[in-house]
């Protein structure tokens, strides 16, 4: 995985194929080339790719199209084993504003999707270059998440926090309610994904728990259920898992 806003400079050319020789850090190679010698059959992240410097695209673009790239040794390094992934935000902010909605018809939101996915495209084509879109094999534009794909989001997480307990032999069931409620509470814009869940999720239920565990109010052993009291997230201990 690449963090493309780590590649935002001219300069970051020379982080991803090497430096020139008599330049400081030649002898380390590049981050893209070198991890490619070493591991030839990869799949490449770039992780929102418009973030990049347009002269680092350039280089990609050698990638893209054939396939190699020279890296700063004079070494040809052989990309044709391996799959490039780019993510990128463009657009996202039409996405944002009416996806993930329930209550159309399905003709309806198919409708309503193509004409995001129209907006989101025009986007691009401001953003990158038409040569650089021309080596793209596929663009596959993902419409916001529902709320109810927000709430599974939100248990996998709860499940993770799990496993994180389970060496104190203490385990959480979270009811639907409050699973609604962090995503009713956090998740309104949809441009940040379910990236606002982890903070809910780590502010209103991992860290108010952690406390009450160090002032014992609940024992080493047993099942914790996470409902809503008065508007707000709070536990209980219960012996067998709730129904909910």
């Amino acid at each position: 995985r690449f963090d493309m806003s780590e590649y935002m400079e001219k300069h970051a050319i020379a982080k991803m194929i090497g430096s020139p020789p008599g330049y400081v850090g030649h002898e380390e190679g590049g981050q893209l080339t070198e991890r490619i010698k070493r591991k030839p059959y990869s799949v490449i992240l770039l992780d929102e790719i418009e973030k990049a410097h347009p002269d680092v695209l350039n280089i990609l673009l050698q990638v893209l199209e054939d396939g190699m790239i020279t890296d700063a040794y004079g070494e040809v390094v052989d990309f044709k084993n391996s799959i490039v992934i780019m993510t990128s935000n463009i657009g996202s902010q039409h996405v944002a504003r009416t996806g993930g909605k329930m209550g159309f018809k399905g003709d309806d939101r198919a409708q309503a999707f193509k004409d995001r996915r129209d907006l989101v495209m025009g986007e691009v084509k401001k953003t990158l270059s038409p040569e650089f879109i021309n080596r793209i094999d596929e663009i596959i534009v993902f419409d916001a998440l529902s709320e109810d794909q927000l709430q599974a989001i939100a248990r996998i997480m709860v499940r993770k926090l799990n496993a994180s307990l389970e060496e104190r032999s203490i385990q959480i069931a979270v009811t639907d309610e409050v699973c609604a409620w962090l995503v009713k509470t956090t998740c309104q814009d949809r441009s940040y994904g379910a990236r606002p869940l982890r903070r809910a999720i780590q502010r209103h239920v991992e860290d108010p728990l952690s406390e009450a565990l160090i002032r014992g109010h609940f024992q080493e052993r047993g099942l914790i259920e996470v409902y809503l009291e008065d508007g707000q997230p709070a536990f209980r201990a219960t012996i067998q898992a709730p129904s909910a």
